[in-house]
Order: structure tokens, then C-alpha cells, then sequence
């Protein structure tokens, strides 16, 4: 029989590119605790690979939750959820001991699997692409023996089956790109034809169904109750979306984080795997998207975040530089065209740094503005109001960069954090539960 708590608590977890935050919220959605860990980031030990390990992940999980335990008792939560990169994946054996690196959501090394899934995909799939989870997936089993013990798991699932023992699963959104049809809801059968045995893919669920309890190891080392529900979770930009406040057709969101990603809530489905355009499940609606390779992560390469900090209060946000840049730390683009050869573009480099970071700033902001006119062009609806995450939300001159060359209203968002998002899905899950009980 389930335990009540006075005062129920509901912990997100966000597993990001460099580092893992962690968000407690209670029944009004009000922040109570939160807590970052950072990370090391993916090891790059040949061109367009991008490998973590996958007890680093592990590792730098169980430091968060220790220290967060120390402000805030852990009693108090009564379900969690977790999200992480899209398209992460590795290979584990029935126990969950990971087989390989994990091969992160950037890694490239798949790409000459792209053609073979194309004469089996259908056109539209977001599968056919060398990041996709699929095309990692079918290097991954070049390099392993085939048997019966080896299986996929995508780095929330992998993550989740630490916390719970419950390893063969996944969800809609993480599943997207390994080639789950989510129209259909179910694993297509064409993949068998390249080769994917059944036991080989993880069972699927809706984000946020209750999937079990966490493990009694994980109960007793962390001090959690004995009754905390575990909530399917979903991929990182989805969850960051999640904890917008987004909720009506036509609300977009933009994720400035290490790479540019774009959503909008649409009432039906798109697909346009030459733009790099997908579709996933959002409740009722759907969630028309596309990522871009640009983003924070080439303003990293150029800048530590003190000299940006110092650099925003030297640009000209009214006046263009004139410069037409496409960022990019390597060749190949993924959205708003689907382009392996799309070279970056970061010069000429004026002498001022000003004007050089401003630059790069217009030139994300430029893909940002063709990522939502392609979306529109496929099918998605026009953009009614735009919420901004991840941390070039913050920088205020980027912001009316943006606004002056998007032309669409910009809103405050609920929380600025996947993590929330995360908690949200939590709660979500542990009502939807609750209710089921009572009928």
C-alpha cells in the first residue's frame, strides 16, 4: 500500500552534454532543491566520432544525487524521471553491463550505413542520417558478435535501468530516431530487414507512463523511500520544452544549449528527412522539430563564458555586422537542411572580438530563422509565440538579435532547465497512477 507523503516531491534529472542537473519541484510545480554535476565532455579519438563512457555517466549521476541528499530529504519524493541526449546509444548485455562506449548524439561514424537504411526507410524517416540511434546501431553490431545478449539502450534507458533494474525499455521520443514508428506505435518491420533481430530493441512507452519502483539498492544508499515511482522519461530538448510552459498549436521553443534545436506544437505529424525534419508524440499533439549542429558549442571554442559575459556588453543588437556567417566547429549540418558537405563559415574574423562574437551570434540566429520558415514550408504551423532555453537564453543582446530578425513574440518561460521538464513528467506520471488507483 502506497505511503502518503504530507508533502509530496517530484525529482527531474537532465542528462546533458557536459554535466547532469538535477531539479526537486512539489504540487505547484514550485522549485524546492536543485543540484549540477559537471562532466567531462565525449572523447573525439577519430574525426566525426564522439564516444563517452557510460560509467561516467554513472558515476557523475550518483555524485549529484549524494549531494543533493544532503539539502533535501529525499523521503519527501514520491516519483522521478529522467531525460538525456537524443540519439546516445550503446550496447548492453540482459544484465545491463554496457558492451561499448556510448556513441553520443554528434557521432558521424555510422555514415556509411545512411544508404542502406534509405532502400528500407521510408522516405521521410528521421533514421537516415549518420547520427541517427539506428545507423550507431547497426555500427555498433558490426563491431559486436550477434547473440541473443546483446541489446540496444539509449542513454536514459541505460541511466533508468541503474536506478530501477529495468533495462530492456525506452520511450516514444528517445526511440524516435532508432526508427520506432510513432504513428503506428510500434518497432516497423522493415528494420528486421536490416539486419535487428526483435530481442534486440527495447520495449517502448509514452513519456511519462509509470514504468516501476526504483531498486532497493538504489532506495537504501540514497535514502529515498521504499515506494518511489520511476516515470518513463524522454529526450533532453523535449523535456526542456516540457518546462516552458508551452502547450497550444503553434507555440515553438528554441534550445540555444551546444547545438541549436528547434520545436513547435503541431495538430498532426511531420516528416522531411531531407530537411532533417521529425515528428514526436506530445500528448495529444505532436512535436515538429529539427536540430541544427550549430549553437553554443562553437561560441565555447572561441570563448570561455567570462569573456562572453564581458563581450555582451559590447555589442550593437540594432545594428548588423554585415557579416554572414554559418557556424559550425566541423563539416556537415543536420537541419534546416540535411547536408554532410555544409562547410562552416566563420570568416573573415574582424580584429574586434565584439564584433567577431556578434557575428557568430547573427549567424545562429540567421539558421534559427530558416529552421522555422522550413518547418513551416513542410507542413508545421506558423510560430504564434516563441519560448527560448538553454543558456543563450540569458545573454539579453542575443535576445534582441533574435527579436528583431525572427519577428515572432517572445515569451518568458516557466523554468529554463530540462530537469523541470523532467520533474514534470514525474508528477505527471505519479497523478496519472494515483488516478488509475482511485478508478
Amino acid at each position: 500500500m502506497q505511503t502518503q507523503v504530507a508533502c509530496p516531491a517530484f525529482l527531474g534529472i537532465d542528462v546533458g552534454t557536459s554535466g547532469i542537473r538535477a531539479i526537486i519541484i512539489n504540487n505547484d510545480a514550485h522549485v524546492l532543491a536543485c543540484q549540477t554535476q559537471a562532466m567531462p565532455a565525449a572523447e573525439q579519438p577519430q574525426p566525426h566520432y564522439f564516444e563517452q563512457q557510460p560509467q561516467l555517466w554513472w558515476q557523475t549521476l550518483q555524485t549529484l544525487l549524494t549531494q543533493l541528499a544532503v539539502q533535501f530529504d529525499f523521503k519527501q519524493i514520491v516519483s522521478m524521471s529522467l531525460d538525456a541526449t537524443s540519439g546516445t546509444v550503446l550496447l548492453i548485455d540482459s544484465q545491463g553491463q554496457a558492451l561499448s562506449k556510448g556513441l553520443m548524439y554528434n557521432d558521424q561514424r555510422a555514415s556509411e550505413f545512411v544508404e542502406p537504411i534509405k532502400q528500407w526507410a521510408p522516405k521521410d524517416s528521421p533514421t537516415c542520417t549518420a547520427t541517427s540511434g539506428l545507423a550507431k546501431a547497426l555500427w555498433l553490431l558490426q563491431q559486436y558478435p550477434q547473440s541473443r545478449d546483446v541489446h540496444l539502450t539509449h542513454q536514459a534507458d541505460w541511466l533508468t535501468g541503474q536506478l530501477t533494474h529495468h533495462f530492456q525499455q525506452t520511450d516514444s521520443n528517445n526511440a524516435l530516431k532508432t526508427g520506432y514508428d510513432p504513428v503506428k506505435q510500434q518497432w516497423p518491420q522493415w528494420l528486421s530487414e536490416l539486419g535487428l533481430p526483435n530481442h534486440f530493441l527495447p520495449q517502448v512507452t509514452h513519456a511519462g507512463t509509470p514504468i516501476g519502483l526504483l531498486s532497493k539498492e538504489i532506495t537504501r544508499k540514497f535514502g529515498f523511500s521504499e515506494q518511489v515511482l520511476f516515470v518513463s522519461g524522454t529526450t533532453d530538448s523535449t523535456a526542456a520544452l516540457l518546462a516552458t510552459g508551452a502547450n497550444q498549436i503553434g507555440d515553438a521553443v528554441t534550445s540555444l544549449g551546444s547545438t541549436l534545436v528547434l520545436k513547435i506544437i503541431s495538430d498532426k505529424a511531420v516528416f522531411s528527412s531531407a530537411e532533417g525534419i521529425y515528428s514526436q508524440p506530445f500528448g495529444k499533439h505532436w512535436l515538429v522539430g529539427g536540430a541544427s549542429n550549430t549553437g553554443g558549442a562553437v561560441l565555447r571554442h572561441y570563448f570561455t563564458d567570462a569573456q562572453m559575459t564581458e563581450l555582451e556588453t559590447q555589442l550593437n543588437p540594432d545594428k548588423t555586422t554585415g557579416l554572414h556567417y554559418y557556424p559550425l566547429l566541423q563539416t556537415g549540418e543536420r537541419f534546416p537542411e540535411n547536408n554532410p558537405e555544409q562547410a562552416p563559415c566563420l570568416t573573415p574574423r574582424p580584429d574586434n572580438d565584439a564584433v567577431f562574437f556578434q557575428a557568430i551570434l547573427e549567424g545562429i540566429s540567421q539558421i534559427e530563422l530558416q529552421g522555422y520558415q522550413k518547418l513551416q514550408q513542410c507542413g508545421a504551423p506558423k510560430p504564434k509565440r516563441l519560448f527560448s532555453i538553454g543558456g543563450g537564453a540569458n545573454n539579453t543582446a542575443w535576445t534582441k538579435i533574435r527579436s528583431r530578425l525572427l519577428n515572432i513574440p517572445l515569451h518568458n518561460t516557466l523554468n529554463n532547465h530540462a530537469a523541470f521538464g523532467a520533474a514534470l513528467l514525474a508528477k505527471q506520471g505519479y497523478d496519472k497512477r494515483n488516478k488509475s488507483l482511485r478508478n
